[in-house]
């Protein structure tokens, strides 16, 4: 199959180079994001392959239709790669990519150096060498509570995570269920119950008009004072201009964001040059109890492997009429 593979940095190439050895696929490599003014660069191809910032909005689709039907070239086939970003009853399973993935501190010396942010724990270029303990307190996991929002594959290694901390684990997902709670040790309980109880929340759902800004002044106000909030999943689950605000009034002790709203155009780029332009972000990264890392969860060996082969698998299969695991249906 001919695959046009866009938003493709060399990471993405070497994976899908090394995993397409065994597929045999022939891949167009283009840097660019996928949007309306680079629908033009697909020429001549089966499937388009888009990454988690691209626009694959209905106004390219209609684009690439029409194309099609102009007699450009017969695409058969959309081929996201990553994980997630789906409502479950439309996702027939989750490849689940960066499900083991951690990263953390070399970005987080990264953005430092970059940001000024007082971050008086690690050490990077021009910073006071300030080895004492003072703010540092933090406190344990084992006994408190985890409330994990979405309970796909990537919430269930979570919340598996947070029982082998001792922790207790609170779920919310549309779709409960009784033996998943079972095997996991896990209570399904509603948002609310979350909100009220939870001493860390890690959020792990699809992006959806119903869970957009799920966290905002409102359910920041429910929260508990103190709690830690962690999103390694959309950005637009929350509020960035709420969360400001429950930063600057103390009431969360700490917020750590592998993905931020607004990130396009700004996350997998180099700005060294221009500087940052979006002011939330820039406020974000002075808070000293703030990680922000570039939407790199899925950013490992084994995590990139996966992606290539779950991609280009699927991919395979179409071509073959054999059953997708990962279908995405209407």
């Amino acid at each position: 199959m001919r695959i046009a593979v866009f938003d493709a940095k060399n990471y993405d190439r070497h994976a899908l180079e090394a995993a397409n050895q065994s597929h045999h696929h022939q891949l167009q490599f283009f840097e660019p994001r996928l949007n309306l003014d680079t629908v033009g660069l697909v020429q001549d191809v089966d499937a388009v392959c888009p990454f988690v910032n691209d626009r694959l909005d209905a106004a390219v689709v209609a684009k690439l239709a029409r194309r099609g039907e102009a007699g450009d070239f017969a695409l058969r086939r959309l081929q996201r790669r990553g994980s997630g970003g789906l409502p479950p009853a439309r996702h027939r399973g989750d490849p689940g990519a960066g499900l083991f993935a951690a990263r953390g501190g070399r970005a987080r010396l990264r953005l430092a150096a970059g940001s000024g942010a007082p971050h008086p724990q690690i050490l990077y270029p021009g910073a006071e060498m300030d080895f004492s303990l003072d703010g540092l307190v933090g406190f344990d996991l084992h006994g408190k509570t985890m409330g994990v929002l979405g309970a796909g594959r990537i919430g269930q290694a979570t919340m598996s995570i947070a029982r082998g901390f001792g922790m207790r684990v609170l779920a919310y997902d549309l779709y409960p269920n009784a033996e998943l709670a079972a095997s996991l040790g896990c209570e399904f309980v509603s948002l609310e119950e979350v909100w009220r109880q939870a001493d860390v929340i890690s959020l792990h759902l699809p992006l959806t008009a119903e869970s957009r800004h799920v966290v905002n002044r409102e359910t920041l106000a429910r929260m508990k004072p103190g709690a830690v909030l962690i999103n390694t999943s959309r950005g637009g689950l929350i509020d960035t201009a709420a969360l400001l605000e429950a930063l600057k009034a103390g009431r969360l002790s700490g917020v750590g964001l592998d993905v931020y709203e607004m990130e396009e155009g700004v996350f997998f780029e180099n700005l060294s040059e221009s500087g940052l332009q979006d002011d939330q972000l820039a406020r974000l990264l002075t808070f000293p109890n703030v990680l922000v890392t570039s939407h790199q969860g899925f950013l490992t060996r084994e995590a990139l492997m996966n992606i290539a082969d779950t991609t280009l698998g699927n991919a395979g299969a179409f071509e073959r009429g054999e059953a997708l695991v990962n279908a995405v249906s209407a």
